[in-house]
């Protein structure tokens, strides 16, 4: 497996956005409305800002980034994470862990002090990732439609 930088407007990436954008639509709880489709800025996702990568596994198989949002109340440098998504064929190998590893590395080289990031409550095995590396819930820190759950990490920390 390789993981590699890629802009989001590439044809990897976007590919890999789509299916993404795609299964999650299609798992999303009816209840809670239509899932809110929306293709992040490239320019958000550039060093020393953030950064996109792509997961290689003989072919592109998934994909995430980190950006930069604003501070936190006590002034703490914020990372997010983006669009961590993984082919469902190519689960279960190590390859959100080896994802994660590399987009907290590039946070902490950014001067990152937290991770943060949103997911949906069905999403029980990103929930499962995320409490394994040590992010814990905390109070909503946007508005996103299709988050129900946030959750932060603080990297300042030994990896």
């Amino acid at each position: 497996m390789d993981i590699r930088e890629a802009r989001t407007d590439s044809l990897d990436a976007h590919r890999l956005l789509t299916d993404y954008f795609t299964w999650r639509a299609g798992e999303f709880p009816p209840a809670q409305g239509a899932y809110t489709v929306t293709y992040p800025e490239p320019s958000a996702f550039v060093a020393p800002d953030g950064v996109f990568l792509i997961a290689v596994d003989d072919e592109p198989v998934g994909c995430g980034g980190i950006r930069r949002i604003s501070p936190d109340d006590a002034g703490r440098v914020r990372f997010e994470v983006k669009h961590l998504w993984l082919a469902p064929s190519s689960r279960g190998r190590g390859l959100a862990t080896a994802m994660m590893d590399e987009l907290e590395s590039r946070a902490r080289g950014f001067g990152a002090d937290l991770m943060v990031l949103d997911t949906h409550h069905t999403l029980t095995g990103a929930a499962r990732l995320y409490s394994a590396r040590s992010y814990v819930p905390v109070e909503a820190y946007n508005d996103n439609p299709n988050a129900t759950v946030w959750y932060s990490k603080d990297l300042r920390t030994p990896a």
